[in-house]
């Protein structure tokens, strides 16, 4: 794969709010001697992200500004052989990830994006897997907080607990978003929801289709937990359970990895007081419903400019902390996982230390579609930690 590659890792949709956010991290931690590049469609766009860079660190005076389009293959084949690693920003996935997905499948590069969107991930698993296996290449959905966190909480939780038995594990994460952030969200996480929130059906089909194709573990058996709002005393708190797509990337993880035991459960929630989760409910509900009204759905998308969101990012007194309680055999054990700015920073950290594994880490051989536990587990870990993101044993 990396013969003949002029770039380690490239950045698509470099100059979006959350591209931008990850470019400044690359700029400020990537090694000396990394060779990275932007690309995006705008090419005034980029050149005027390259100049806040410079302000940052000199050296990125020589970053490359390569110019692609999502609605082109052609131009998603040029980023893709030109790299080791592609990284993605651009959402949502299911309206412009794919051409880049296919060409790095096609290329053997690695690639790592934010994708929250289950619909986008079993398809892209359907239709670029076994071509990403047989080219080796790691294609890595999920690698910012979603779902990175839950995932390498999990993976982490299950090492401190006995192997050859059954294991339950739970995880209760817990926000701080802040009294006083002055920042919008942004235009790509809102558009991914929508459209997620607004194919219930596609979702299920894509999702049972890949069920039907994927290969299972034989003899281990990996299930969800039924999962129901309820007062958790150790916490102090409310838990709501919280079903998005981290919790299908940790049964992937647990399907792969024979390590998670004969049979692994999962279940994950959202910690809140009642007021809170009362709101939350509602919330999410609310946007289920409006996203399936096609006349409202358009008009909350077409006030969202392409990249809005505060170029400014604020986050102080904002925090996660994720709390996983692991049973196995008669033995307990709890593990966190914590870190500041849940949303976009810690995303754009996740996301850029992912890539940075890819091109340079020593990692498992496994290609094709990949959890970030499975591509990069211990390595990932690592990394993180050494940048402020936790992971410790409470019990």
């Amino acid at each position: 794969m990396e013969g003949g590659r002029r770039y380690d890792i490239l950045l698509f949709g470099a100059s979006g709010f959350t591209g931008a956010l990850t470019a400044a991290y690359l700029a400020d931690h990537a090694p000396a001697g990394t060779r990275w590049a932007l690309a995006g469609r705008d090419r005034a766009k980029l050149e005027g992200l390259r100049e806040r860079l410079i302000a940052r660190d000199p050296a990125c005076a020589r970053l490359a500004l390569l110019s692609g389009d999502s609605s082109d293959p052609g131009s998603m084949r040029a980023l893709a052989g030109s790299s080791r690693v592609v990284i993605s920003t651009v959402g949502p996935y299911l309206v412009h990830g794919e051409t880049l997905v296919a060409a790095c499948a096609q290329a053997g590069t690695h690639y790592v994006d934010l994708a929250g969107e289950s619909e986008f991930v079993d398809l892209m698993y359907l239709r670029h897997h076994d071509q990403a296996c047989a080219n080796a290449a790691r294609i890595v959905h999920s690698c910012g907080f979603v779902s990175a966190a839950h995932d390498l909480g999990a993976y982490f939780t299950v090492q401190h607990l006995p192997e050859d038995v059954p294991i339950r594990v739970e995880a209760f994460l817990r926000l701080e978003l802040g009294t006083r952030v002055r920042r919008s969200f942004s235009a790509g996480s809102m558009r991914s929801a929508l459209t997620m929130y607004s194919r219930p059906r596609q979702s299920l089909i894509a999702a049972r289709t890949r069920r039907a194709r994927e290969v299972r573990p034989v003899g281990r058996r990996v299930r969800g937990l039924f999962a129901m709002p309820r007062y958790e005393r150790p916490l102090g708190a409310w838990v709501l359970p919280a079903p998005t797509i981290d919790g299908h990337v940790v049964r992937r993880s647990a399907r792969a990895l024979a390590r998670y035991g004969p049979a692994f459960s999962y279940g994950q929630y959202l910690v809140l007081d009642r007021g809170s989760a009362v709101r939350v409910a509602g919330g999410v509900t609310a946007a289920v419903l409006l996203a399936q009204i096609a006349p409202a759905r358009n008009a909350l998308v077409n006030r969202l400019s392409s990249g809005s969101g505060s170029a400014r990012v604020e986050s102080e007194g904002r925090w996660f902390k994720l709390r996983l309680v692991g049973k196995a055999g008669g033995h307990r054990t709890v593990t966190e996982v914590s870190g500041g700015d849940p949303g976009y920073g810690e995303a754009a950290k996740m996301l850029a230390e992912a890539a940075l594994s890819l091109a340079f880490d020593e990692l498992p051989l496994s290609f094709g579609q990949l959890t970030p536990a499975v591509a990069m587990g211990d390595a990932l870990i690592e990394r993180l930690r050494r940048r402020d993101i936790s992971f410790s044993t409470v019990v």
